[in-house]
């Protein structure tokens, strides 16, 4: 099982750091191992909060996710970003961003993080939104139940996440513009461009989270008539247009899925300046742990572990939202990415002990309930 879920990634591995040797020595070769470790580290929930969708999709769209959805995440976000980054901010054309990238590596990265609060801000938002309207969500289950409940009740107020959302991207924005005042101005005019980011971060969340949102309860009425009509559906032929229903379906959460993964990958794309600004090195290393990343989540679903350990996906959101504020917070200010992962690896975590201490409770009341039932039988 483990060797089928992460066999392309052991593989991946093998190629990429054998890549690394051959293009810069051993000491390439650390740098890659290096950023494999940060980018696994640091999009742990990202596998989590993605295997809580998957498992909503049959094994074709699994396959897409691993297939296509790798190439995204790998191709796209770690290599294309970047390029594109900089050919924004420094209005250039695809062919020479490239050519910058490969002869001029400072000069690289120092656009990129030039480009960074506008980055910090969607990913930033698109984060916080997902927490937000977890956290604002009556569940059935709660891991922390005291602070859940009274925010479940706060969710039946309308638009309460995006309203918070706002705010919260108001107070950057203004916080933002106020200390590039104090600092001579050189960033005044960046504030607005924070706050356009943020915008595009809140609505790309609305419109991709709503379209699959809708989809998938289209879907999931289409299954009830289905199953209570299910001869008259064979002879009508009903069960080709629910099948191109579920296409839909999957497709808007296979682009949910690719676009959080996108914001997820931010952090790791920025933090790995912090090692190289080596566009090449980047793209392996963050290559071979986004591949590690995807083939956690399946992994996760096949085995049926957020089923198992029920307050994981909690954890796994509250480090989102950890995320989220961490990405704003370095509009302006720097933090170390060691912080950002172990933020993230403590929450979940501790979502995991609880989930373990909860199956033993459950188990130990189960045995004293047979135990009962025995003694009332021998009686």
């Amino acid at each position: 099982m483990v060797l089928k879920t992460f066999g392309w990634s052991f593989a991946v591995t093998a190629l990429g750091l054998v890549a690394a040797v051959l293009f810069g020595g051993w000491t390439a070769f650390g740098i890659v191992a290096i950023l494999s470790i940060l980018e696994i580290s640091l999009s742990f929930d990202n596998a989590v909060v993605n295997a809580g969708i998957l498992k909503k999709m049959n094994a074709f769209w699994q396959k897409i996710f691993l297939t296509i959805g790798i190439l995204i995440a790998v191709f796209g976000m770690r290599l294309v970003f970047p390029v594109v980054i900089v050919a924004v901010s420094a209005q250039l054309g695809p062919i020479e961003a490239v050519d910058l990238a490969l002869s001029d590596k400072d000069r690289y990265q120092e656009l990129v993080t030039d480009a960074h609060p506008s980055i910090a801000a969607f990913g930033g938002m698109f984060l916080l939104m997902i927490f937000l309207d977890f956290i604002f969500e009556d569940r059935d289950i709660k891991w922390l139940a005291w602070l859940e409940r009274p925010l479940a009740k706060l969710g039946k107020v309308d638009m309460l996440s995006v309203c918070i959302a706002l705010i919260v991207l108001l107070i950057s924005a203004m916080t933002f513009a106020a200390n590039a005042h104090q600092h001579g101005g050189t960033h005044v005019d960046k504030a607005e461009t924070v706050l356009l980011a943020g915008i595009a971060g809140l609505i790309t969340y609305m419109i991709v989270g709503g379209l699959s949102g809708y989809f998938e309860d289209k879907l999931e009425e289409e299954e009830e008539q289905e199953h209570e009509e299910e001869e008259k559906a064979a002879r009508e032929g009903k069960p080709k247009s629910a099948i191109a229903l579920a296409g839909k379906a999957a497709f808007f959460m296979f682009l949910y899925l690719e676009v959080l993964d996108a914001s997820f990958s931010f952090d790791g794309v920025i933090g790995a300046f912090a090692i190289t600004n080596d566009i090449v090195l980047m793209a392996l290393g963050l290559g071979i742990g986004a591949m590690y990343v995807r083939s956690l989540t399946v992994y996760l679903v096949r085995q049926g572990t957020l089923d198992d350990y029920v307050y994981l996906e909690h954890g796994a959101h509250y480090a989102i939202g950890a995320l989220a504020m961490i990405l704003l917070v370095t509009i302006q200010y720097q933090i170390n990415e060691i912080i950002t992962g172990l933020v993230g690896v403590v929450l979940i975590g501790a979502s995991f002990w609880s989930s373990v201490r909860r199956n033993k409770r459950i188990a130990e009341a189960e045995a004293r309930a047979d135990d009962k039932t025995e003694v009332a039988s021998g009686v």
